[in-house]
């Protein structure tokens, strides 16, 4: 195969923007031949926008019957990222899946099985694996550069959302059609960041999820989150879409010095002599550790979306590695379901995750969720979103 030709699921306001670099062929060994929207209104629309060889499809067998495609991108609401995947790989096709994998954890347990019985190529869309300031943060720790690390602090509230984001599709901010909010929308990046920059899984989490509280809406819209680690590190994850301005800081401390991420720079203080090395034999009483200002050099520019897809199309092509395999959307959703759970049983939640008792609360939201009133779905810009 010297060629992949793509269909895209889902073409709103994510699959547009796959659709429109696809069509343009920035991606090297790719096409985009066909694309599937079940809203006969959209896929009318896509017809005048997208070039004439790119056949666009309102009925899912068709589409799947339609041969012209070798893989797929899924931009589809949540719900559907599992059961899509399933179908593609049982029709031979590779995938590479939007964020987040599923809506809970046992959905992508059977995406993965799907994936290694069909031995095709199985990637999630986690563009931010191409900033090169998380991708040196990564080496920096897992080269133990740092040491073992002992706190993580993530401040992101920088996604603030309009309730007219929210009243932009019926599907938004309901238990039965996103099964979450900040965490299952906005956050799957930097829950797939955390874990796998430090390369560190919380043994326990607890969390305080408030549903509605800056906006019309029966998810959470504010998170504060406190984790603990086997090695007695702990973790604290704060994040909402009401909060103007908001904030991206990263910070993670070890025994040998403190990294920070914020405003688009890589910050690192390295101490000179390893904290527990100092305690042991320093005497004087007060003082600390002589500390360095390190500065790293971060090279390269982030791909994004686009990067994604092109490491997709070289693993297909020329078996390159997975930046982002889809074994592991599993992890980033563990932890925000982890989080759901200790909110809605007021109490930590030990991992692994109890999936079943999880999925049991989850339909119980569902069976109460309230399909909102909207004009209709709303195609919003996303440029500028991750």
């Amino acid at each position: 195969m010297e060629q992949v030709r793509i269909g895209i699921i889902g073409v709103g306001n994510m699959g547009s923007a796959h659709a429109k670099y696809l069509q343009e062929n920035t991606v090297q060994g790719a096409k985009l031949t066909a694309v599937l929207d079940t809203n006969e209104e959209r896929a009318r629309w896509l017809e005048s926008q997208l070039k004439e060889e790119i056949s666009v499809y309102s009925e899912e067998d068709a589409f799947f019957d339609s041969g012209l495609v070798d893989a797929v991108l899924i931009a589809t609401p949540h719900y559907q990222h599992s059961r899509l995947a399933i179908t593609a790989f049982h029709r031979g096709l590779h995938v590479l899946c939007e964020k987040p994998a599923g809506v809970y954890t046992s959905q992508v347990r059977e995406m993965n099985r799907a994936a290694e019985e069909s031995g095709k190529v199985f990637s999630m869309m986690f563009n931010q694996r191409t900033n090169p300031l998380y991708q040196k943060l990564r080496d920096v720790i897992l080269s133990g550069e740092i040491g073992e690390i002992r706190r993580i602090n993530w401040i992101i509230t920088n996604w603030y959302r309009s309730q007219s984001y929210y009243d932009s599709g019926g599907w938004r901010a309901t238990w039965a059609g996103e099964g979450g909010g900040v965490l299952i929308n906005q956050c799957p990046h930097q829950l797939d960041l955390w874990q796998w920059m430090t390369g560190m899984m919380p043994e326990r989490v607890r969390a305080f999820c408030y549903f509605g509280k800056h906006r019309d809406i029966e998810v959470e819209d504010e998170v504060t989150a406190f984790a603990e680690y086997d090695n007695g590190a702990t973790g604290v994850f704060i994040t909402t879409t009401g909060e103007a301005p908001g904030t991206n800081r990263l910070e993670i401390a070890g025994e040998r010095g403190k990294l920070v991420v914020e405003d688009g720079r890589l910050q690192f203080w390295r101490l000179r002599v390893p904290e527990p090395e100092f305690n042991r034999t320093y005497k004087g009483g007060f003082g600390s550790p002589e500390c360095w200002e390190v500065e790293i050099p971060v090279t390269g520019e982030e791909t994004a979306h686009r990067g994604i897809t092109q490491n997709f199309i070289n693993a297909i092509l020329k078996g390159e590695p997975l930046l982002a395999p889809g074994t592991e959307g599993i992890k980033g959703l563990t932890l925000s379901n982890a989080m759901h759970m200790s909110a809605w049983q007021d109490d930590w939640v030990n991992l692994p995750l109890d999936e079943e008792a999880y999925y049991k609360i989850l339909k119980e939201k569902i069976a109460t969720s309230e399909k909102k009133r909207t004009n209709g779905d709303v195609r919003l810009d996303v440029d500028g979103t991750y």
